[in-house]
């Protein structure tokens, strides 16, 4: 698929994804999203020696403003219900990659793009960063998983607040509320994304493909989240990574994890 929205560079095992359409600061059109479905369900998986993502927006204004409203605002409730379906599908690829995506969030993050923020395992927000849920100025909800994930990362008290007033968080908030995990100058999300990357890389990576699975069963439903670990703690025993990593305990000396 050749991409129009997404500019992907691919150095060192980090993949830097960065939806281009400043002009329209980044919002999520249909397009867009195709582009991101493609990307994280088939293109990052072809990658070689990949450690993770580092997901960002173009220019200085806007991580993602939020979905292209200009796409959707004659919708019938049918239409209105497989774009929502869409765009949770999608996001869920992101949620589910087994490597760490990390959101460099460097501008606005509303909407849509405050959703595909959240369904990134972390983020990293610029000082000047905002994250917002506005869709109830459009007589609408979040439709890609906002509803649900805020709550998971702030709690119900506060999430239904910013649902219902449409009021957004400054970078500060986020963090102190635990919707992100840094705040760093503007200008420095991506390196300190590819940072966290870097040091997560130096972990085994079936490891780190189980913690996402295993965390991310904590809220699916019907999945019982405990047993998800004790299976995939017992994967885990079976990969030579383990037998590494506990020898290298006993000798006191670092670990130098294959993969396997």
């Amino acid at each position: 698929m050749v991409y129009e929205n997404l500019q992907i560079t691919h150095d060192n095992g980090i993949a830097l994804v960065t939806i281009s359409r400043e002009k329209a600061l980044n919002a999520l059109n249909t397009q867009t999203m195709l582009e991101l479905r493609h990307f994280f369900g088939e293109a990052a998986f072809e990658l070689e020696d990949l450690k993770g993502i580092v997901l960002t927006g173009a220019g200085e204004k806007a991580f993602v403003a939020g979905a292209d409203i200009t796409e959707f605002s004659s919708l019938s409730a049918p239409e209105g219900m497989q774009m929502a379906k869409r765009g949770q599908d999608i996001f869920f690829l992101v949620e589910r990659f087994p490597k760490p995506v990390v959101a460099a969030v460097n501008g606005f993050a509303l909407g849509g793009g405050c959703e595909l923020a959240m369904a990134c395992h972390l983020r990293v927000a610029g000082e000047k960063a905002k994250f917002g849920q506005p869709e109830v100025n459009l007589g609408l909800i979040p439709g890609y998983g906002g509803t649900q994930r805020l709550i998971q990362y702030i709690g119900k008290t506060k999430a239904i607040e910013l649902l219902m007033t449409a009021d957004m968080l400054g970078a500060a908030e986020a963090l102190q509320l635990g919707l992100v995990n840094y705040v760093v100058p503007a200008g420095e999300e991506v390196s300190k994304a590819t940072e966290l990357i870097e040091k997560i890389a130096a972990k085994a990576p079936f490891a780190i493909s189980k913690i996402i699975e295993t965390v991310n069963a904590y809220y699916e439903e019907g999945v019982d989240g405990f047993w998800k670990e004790v299976d995939a703690f017992g994967e885990c025993c079976g990969t030579d990574d383990f037998r590494e990593g506990a020898t290298a305990f006993v000798e006191k000396r670092k670990a130098n994890f294959q993969g396997k």
